[in-house]
């Protein structure tokens, strides 16, 4: 009889301790040490059509996830700026930044670049253009005064800093000096605004141009290049810098050798590149000395289009 009360004492005993184990608060996990297999949100910068964007970005996302393990999901952000706005809102591991939008997100919230492509011409750069149509007259910055001008974002290098440079170069203020000024949301709108006769004169990066180029032969018969920006990368992904860094391997290892299978060559091919090539934050200094010469501030810039 004692040893039936002695051993029902530790039973109860042993499930009051289990009891109170299940009703602690569970322990939180690091997202920054989540483990594989879980999704990886992936940001886009509206660089041109949502559409035409999620079709270069789709067949790259779904290599990756077969890749590394992870499912890759893409976003298009509305505008450049949104980028920044959403990467801690919304939680977003990396994004597939601008030249700009980058040294900004580095500047404000630490992010690592990965990689960039490198085009099937060995190109990892752009530079950015003012351009206006062949008919309009205009040859030099004097004879943009009075004119409509279509930028792409305040969070742009060719699509805003650019012309930043430009006038402050010809003693022009690009807000008084202009009949108007107005951002058009991504570089192939300011393209086609100024190919249409929506505005007189434009900003957008040079890849964006030529590629249009290349489907509408409008755009080299009509327009006329007035200016040209220093070279900066092109597009790459970067990540948060509190992502793990096994994950980081996996996805840098699976972009730079994208090249070596079959599968990977046809992504490659969708994509426009002929592979990915390291990047580090100091191919970002022909930004950074960009924006000293106009005397912007990366940490207070205010890059909201208002």
């Amino acid at each position: 009889m004692k040893r039936s009360l002695f051993a029902f004492v530790i039973l109860c005993v042993g499930a009051g301790i289990l009891a109170a184990a299940g009703c602690r608060e569970p322990r939180m996990k690091d997202p920054a040490k989540a483990e594989p297999g879980r999704t990886l949100l992936i940001g886009l910068i509206p660089e041109q059509n949502i559409f035409r964007q999620m079709e270069r970005y789709e067949p790259l996302a779904a290599y990756l996830s077969k890749k590394t393990g992870m499912h890759i999901k893409l976003t298009v952000l509305t505008r450049y700026g949104n980028i920044l706005d959403n990467f801690l809102e919304v939680g977003m591991d990396g994004a597939f930044f601008g030249s700009f939008t980058y040294a900004l997100a580095h500047a404000r919230l630490g992010v690592e670049v990965i990689a960039r492509p490198e085009t099937p011409a060995g190109e990892s750069t752009y530079h950015g253009l003012i351009f206006v149509r062949k008919d309009s007259g205009i040859a030099s910055a004097r004879q943009m005064r009075g004119k409509r001008f279509a930028l792409v974002d305040r969070a742009t290098t060719a699509g805003y800093l650019l012309p930043l440079a430009y006038f402050k170069k010809h003693g022009v203020d690009l807000r008084t000096g202009l009949r108007e000024t107005y951002f058009s949301g991504t570089h192939e709108d300011t393209i086609l605004d100024v190919l249409n006769r929506k505005a007189d004169i434009g900003a957008a990066k040079n890849t964006v141009f030529e590629r249009l180029a290349a489907n509408d032969m409008r755009v080299r018969r009509d327009l006329v290049v007035l200016e040209q920006s220093p070279d900066v990368p092109e597009n790459a992904l970067a990540v948060r810098k509190d992502l793990d860094t096994t994950v980081k391997q996996k996805l840098r290892k699976a972009l730079l050798t994208i090249q070596n299978d079959s599968e990977g060559r046809a992504v490659l091919e969708t994509f426009g590149a002929r592979k990915f090539i390291p990047t580090t934050d100091s191919d970002y200094e022909p930004v950074y000395r960009y924006a000293r010469q106009i005397g912007l501030n990366l940490g207070n810039y205010n890059y909201q289009n208002d």
